[in-house]
């Protein structure tokens, strides 16, 4: 909805307010008449409707401006350059994605591109955005505040980038896209684990990606990469909401059209020569859920990967993994001397105590 108004607005300060003026709205016709049959159509017109007055009422007040200053001007001849108000035609299918691609121009900065979409385009609020990107919830808002000033200013069209411009702003995307899945895989607040309308957001998202540049074989490993792991949604918590590890899951429960589909994306995607970030993410996590059990993954393998991962994408984070990987074919021992310190040590020594991967 927010998508849709701010394409009409083309300001996202007034397109957020139209929203609001349009629940506003709904508390009281919805009481007065009923609920209507296709609410969120409903709010999305009276959202749009009241960015198009806004917008009107604006044009209106810059064509008569001059008369205050030029009352030799005509009535007539203001009419005729005021703008008519056009409705943007659609590009893609899904409103949200346009507003994406919007958020990730490269005149802002990543964390700003990755805030804006999470808050505009998903809903997740400003204080769970801060706990992920690791900053307090007022230097988050007003970096989105600088943000949204940014968009108006330099005049950043609200619209799909054209075909030569998608590749600059496929990066950033793909940053987005999954950064919406790990914030439903595991949410950052919340009674629940997890947030399955996110993860449903980023598949659904995804797959419209994968549909508008077919030929982008990162495109292909981060969808495979959300499948396979959305693949074990239905053991990943116990009976009371705690967290399971991988090797208590249950396996014949995991969804086995998905990591089907998961593996053929993965073998295309190497199939094309040297692969990216995504692809090798998704062929590690497709490893770890197409072995008979934990016990039988084929850790040499996945250390391989992990080394061509850290050669793609170097990562701390992607370091540790591999040095688990490692200690499950060598031992914990050799694990250990791959470290660079003593507090990576001990808190890789805690790592070995147990297998936490969920």
């Amino acid at each position: 909805m927010l998508a849709a108004t701010a394409r009409v607005a083309r300001d996202l300060d007034l397109a957020e307010e139209c929203v609001q003026e349009a629940y506003t709205a709904a508390l009281a016709s919805w009481a007065r008449d009923g609920i209507p049959d296709n609410p969120e159509a409903w709010l999305t017109t009276a959202a749009k409707r009241r960015a198009m007055d806004a917008v009107r009422r604006e044009q209106t007040f810059r064509s008569k401006l001059p008369l205050l200053v030029e009352p030799e001007e005509t009535e007539d001849e203001v009419a005729t350059d005021e703008p008519a108000v056009v409705e943007p035609e659609d590009v893609v299918p899904d409103e949200r994605l346009q507003l994406i691609f919007m958020c990730c121009h490269p005149a802002l900065a990543q964390e700003a591109q990755l805030a804006l979409t999470l808050r505009l385009v998903c809903g997740v609020t400003t204080a769970e955005i801060a706990r992920a990107l690791l900053v307090p919830e007022p230097t988050m808002a007003a970096r989105m505040t600088r943000a949204k000033k940014k968009i108006s200013s330099a005049r950043i069209p609200f619209r799909l980038p054209g075909a030569a411009e998608l590749p600059d702003r496929l990066h950033a995307v793909l940053g987005v896209i999954h950064l919406l899945f790990s914030a439903g895989h595991t949410a950052p607040s919340g009674a629940s684990l997890v947030r399955y309308d996110l993860v449903d957001q980023s598949l659904r998202l995804a797959r419209m990606l994968r549909g508008l540049m077919p030929d982008e074989r990162e495109v292909w490993g981060l969808l495979a990469l959300l499948l396979v792991t959305d693949a074990r949604r239905a053991t990943r918590v116990d009976a009371d909401g705690r967290l399971l590890r991988l090797e208590d899951q249950d396996r014949s429960l995991w969804d086995r059209s998905a990591m089907a589909e998961a593996h053929d994306l993965i073998v295309d995607a190497l199939r094309g020569g040297r692969p990216g970030r995504y692809v090798l993410q998704a062929a590690i996590a497709s490893l770890y859920a197409e072995a008979p059990s934990y016990d039988q993954t084929d850790w040499p393998q996945i250390v391989t990967l992990y080394d061509e991962l850290l050669s793609v994408w170097p990562s701390p984070v992607v370091a540790l993994n591999r040095t688990v990987s490692v200690s499950m074919v060598s031992g914990p021992a050799q694990a250990l001397e791959l470290t660079g310190n003593d507090a990576e040590r001990e808190f890789l020594a805690e790592r070995l105590a147990g297998p936490h991967r969920a």
